[in-house]
């Protein structure tokens, strides 16, 4: 027993010591780096450093303000969607991106910066108790999580003097300049999204919403077209000129009321915005990837040209990979992952 018992010991006192002696190595000697082997957060990921992009010869001062939120669970998604933002842009450069967050995570931040050192960002607070008595339960938990309502309130929290933004969800990837979105003319409209106006538009509204008179007549006059809210250009200074943030929360009022949706944050966007955005070439957002909120089956591509692919839907690309259970469309993210795996770290 007392044998065992030493041999225990000396092997633990050799681990320290070839800790010690690996974390005195400098990086440039070929070592593991100390940076390496500590043990990150069980919450945070860790990624590898992004190449560094710079301005082609063309690129003026100007700024295109990118609008995403930032949550750990969904961390992965976004640095992939960074990545490829600025992996296919003129101007890299020019990008500065706006992370809205619920609770403040300092390895978040540190993994940011650490990915993309040349990244021009800010942090933002969106406070979850603006709409924690205001949500309604829908078909996923995920749908219900207050940072997925934070769009509602992007006018109130992006500084004043940042007059347009374009928002994005953290499930895509952009795989053209994004600086033609940018350029959209919106033509005095708060809003610009690609637009489906032969989607089953009345499947996001419950029958109580149209068998009532008073609430079906929301739509008079109007082409209620659907739009997803995950990629939309918006000019922020006509957001709160409209009030906008205060007629989405009126319907979210309503469905507390009497439950006239079963989606989230969308059905609200689309009571008072449908039939009156700009509307953008399908190209700039091939939604549907993830399947359905469900289920999240595999689905196709559409036929058509592509700047942006959007996982929307249950099936993200980086759990499916993990699960080796991919659909054909997750291929197309997988490059775009600057995830390291414990495997890719004892590697290095």
């Amino acid at each position: 027993m007392a044998s065992c018992t030493f041999i225990r010991l000396l092997g633990l006192l050799s681990f320290f010591i070839v800790a010690n002696t690996v974390s005195s190595l400098p990086s440039s000697s070929g070592g593991i780096r100390l940076g390496v082997i500590r043990k990150p957060s069980a919450d945070v990921p860790v990624f590898r450093e992004a190449p560094a992009f710079r301005n082609g010869d063309s690129c003026g001062p100007h700024r295109i303000h990118i609008v995403m939120t930032l949550d750990a669970n969904y961390l992965r998604g976004t640095m992939a969607a960074i990545f490829s933002i600025l992996r296919h842009s003129t101007c890299p450069e020019n990008m500065e991106f706006h992370f809205l967050w619920a609770r403040f995570d300092r390895e978040v931040f540190s993994s940011i910066k650490s990915t993309f050192p040349y990244l021009h960002f800010k942090f933002y607070r969106f406070d979850s108790n603006r709409v924690r008595g205001k949500i309604s339960k829908s078909i996923r938990q995920s749908l219900d999580q207050p940072l997925n309502y934070a769009r509602i309130y992007l006018a109130d929290i992006i500084p004043s003097d940042v007059k347009r933004v374009i928002y994005l969800d953290s499930d895509l990837l952009v795989v053209d300049d994004i600086a033609k979105l940018w350029e959209v003319d919106l033509e005095d409209r708060v809003l610009a999204a690609p637009e489906y106006c032969h989607a089953n538009f009345t499947y996001y509204f419950s029958n109580l919403f149209w068998l009532d008179p008073v609430l079906a007549r929301t739509f008079h006059g109007r082409r209620p077209c659907y739009f997803n809210t995950g990629v939309m250009v918006v000019d922020v200074e006509k957001w709160r000129q409209v009030q906008l943030t205060q007629k989405v929360e009126g319907w979210m009022t309503v469905q507390k009321q009497k439950r006239i949706y079963h989606l989230g944050s969308l059905p609200p966007f689309l009571l008072v915005l449908a039939g009156n955005i700009k509307g953008v070439d399908h190209r700039w957002n091939q939604h549907g990837l993830g399947g359905d909120n469900m289920e999240g089956k595999c689905r196709s591509l559409h036929p058509g040209p592509i700047s942006l692919l959007h996982w929307s839907g249950k099936g993200k690309p980086w759990l499916r990979l993990d699960s080796r259970k991919p659909c054909i469309v997750d291929h197309l993210w997988a490059p775009y992952d600057l995830y390291r795996s414990s495997l890719h770290v004892l590697e290095e």
